[in-house]
């Protein structure tokens, strides 16, 4: 037996977020869409590495104007 074990117990929180599921089953679904919508995006790697291939280094310092 765990000293700590307590398996009825709910956080506030949790017990919030169940309620909203339960109200409205279809939040999940929206949940992944809104995801889609943001994160889960198709890479163009050709474009990406020539992105990185074009990149110029920058100086140490920013603001210093290159000597001549």
């Amino acid at each position: 037996m765990y000293i700590f074990y307590r398996p009825m117990y709910q956080s506030e929180a949790s017990t919030f977020i169940n309620g909203l599921k339960a109200k409205d089953p279809q939040m999940a679904a929206r949940q992944v869409e809104g995801r889609a919508l943001l994160w889960d995006k198709k890479i163009d790697r050709d474009a990406a590495s020539e992105y990185r291939a074009a990149k110029v280094a920058q100086n140490a310092y920013v603001y210093q104007t290159a000597s001549k």
